[in-house]
């Protein structure tokens, strides 16, 4: 058992002003994965994408503060920021709870598809082992800051994640048996969530949003998460396992073609741990 960082993501089409349940991504749920009650976990943050039209994005649940309007965000259109954090130094989590069905809803354009996204950390989840690094390990074991370029292509009318690829798929130049942490993603073209997943990481997908207007908060975005929170949030994985780190984006009305750029840093040999079992308690 481990820690898990994953991005859990639905959509709605053309509901406009009409206030309706988000229709969850394949492979994710709105249910809380099942843990030890005595482990937590976090909802760090939460944001949308909305291309012609401003509107609301909403979680709620029995579990959280009331059942009838809990979180409520509005969401810009054709803006990704992050609704909770803003990549801040201080930053209050929201705890979430072992199989609460969370109820997520949106309102948005009058035709077009609308994305929302929740980002969860799981100290302890059975069957999950990613592995994470803190701000300090980083700074003491980076060698190298490496810029990674990869094309993703999504597909038209789908709030799915599509254009998988792997993270050498456009440029290889990896060295053999080495450990990258994953800083952060810039993206040239708005998408709703870039998504990274692998053996490394748990196998589950994690996020981040794909905004291009703020490459000063997402090029080092899991760094900011780790030193906000001060917690092991920084991903990484291992050259060896390249071709199996899959890089995709959620997609939406009109096809998008995104160039994304990974900001990397090499670590050096033996550094960075195998899996960061998180504490009991935070």
């Amino acid at each position: 058992m481990g820690q898990a960082l994953e991005v859990i993501s639905g959509s709605v089409t053309g509901v406009g002003a009409t206030i309706t349940a988000s229709a969850v991504n394949t492979g994710d749920s709105f249910t809380v994965r099942n843990t030890d009650l005595s482990k937590k976990i976090w909802l760090l943050d939460a944001w949308g994408y909305y291309d012609t039209a401003s509107g609301l994005f909403r979680i709620h649940s029995p579990r959280l503060h009331d059942n009838v309007q809990g979180i409520r965000m509005r969401v810009v259109n054709n803006n990704t920021e992050p609704l909770l954090s803003g990549a801040a130094d201080a930053i209050f989590a929201q705890r979430l709870y072992p199989q609460d069905a969370l109820i997520v809803e949106q309102t948005g354009s009058a035709a077009n598809i609308d994305t929302a996204h929740m980002l969860i950390l799981y100290d302890d989840v059975p069957g999950l082992a990613g592995r994470f690094i803190d701000n300090t390990l980083l700074m003491a074991a980076a060698i190298n800051r490496v810029g990674q370029e990869i094309s993703i292509t999504t597909t038209a009318a789908s709030g799915q994640y599509t254009g998988a690829s792997a993270i050498n798929a456009t440029n290889d130049n990896f060295k053999p048996n080495t450990d990258y942490a994953i800083l952060g993603v810039e993206t040239d073209t708005r998408v709703g969530a870039i998504g990274i997943k692998g053996a490394d990481l748990g196998n589950v997908r994690v996020g981040i949003p794909g905004e291009p207007t703020q490459r000063h908060l997402m090029a080092n975005w899991f760094q900011r998460l780790s030193k906000a929170y001060n917690r092991a949030l920084i991903p990484v994985f291992n050259s060896a396992a390249k071709g199996s780190i899959l890089v995709d984006c959620t997609g939406h009305t009109a096809a998008i073609t995104a160039v994304l750029t990974f900001h990397l840093a090499e670590l050096a040999p033996g550094k960075a741990p195998q899996a960061v079992l998180a504490p009991a308690s935070a």
